[in-house]
């Protein structure tokens, strides 16, 4: 009975859930859209860029909703300017491809936003103090946060 108690609170602990992702093939040989390309190219040339609240230049810094506008900018591809307008407008994936946003908070509120990179790793604006930076998604916070993929891009 004591084990089965334990195998309860254990199981209430442990909300984490996995992130879908779907992930075509070696790095190299990857068939992304051209939209996919540049969003990828465009994040990753923002990588070291401090974060600034409310930003949205790689001059003087980006949120991760800045970083999310400046690459889709650099697709052609207009996006809404908060981490929750993105997530409560575009359209949702099941599993989510390089260049796809992923979105965490809680409840039905985003807070946070990156954009996969593949592999299971998404670049994105972490917060106060930081930089852009590349983020496992197998981190225990992401996967207890994560709300949902979506994106525009082809």
């Amino acid at each position: 009975m004591a084990l089965l108690v334990c195998l309860f609170v254990l199981a209430g602990c442990s909300s984490s859930q996995r992130i879908e992702t779907q992930d075509p093939g070696p790095i190299e040989a990857r068939n992304l859209s051209i939209e996919r390309a540049l969003i990828l190219a465009s994040a990753k040339q923002a990588l070291g860029t401090p974060y600034q609240w409310g930003g949205t230049s790689l001059e003087n810094g980006v949120d991760c909703s800045g970083l999310v506008q400046v690459a889709y900018q650099a697709a052609g591809i207009d996006v809404p300017r908060t981490s929750n307008q993105q997530y409560q407008t575009l359209d949702h994936r099941e599993q989510a491809r390089p260049g796809d946003l992923l979105f965490f908070g809680a409840g039905d509120r985003a807070t946070h936003v990156g954009i996969y990179l593949g592999d299971r790793r998404m670049i994105h604006a972490p917060g106060s103090g930081r930089e852009v930076t590349v983020s496992s998604l197998d981190i225990r916070y992401w996967r207890k946060h994560y709300l949902g993929a979506a994106g525009p891009a082809p």
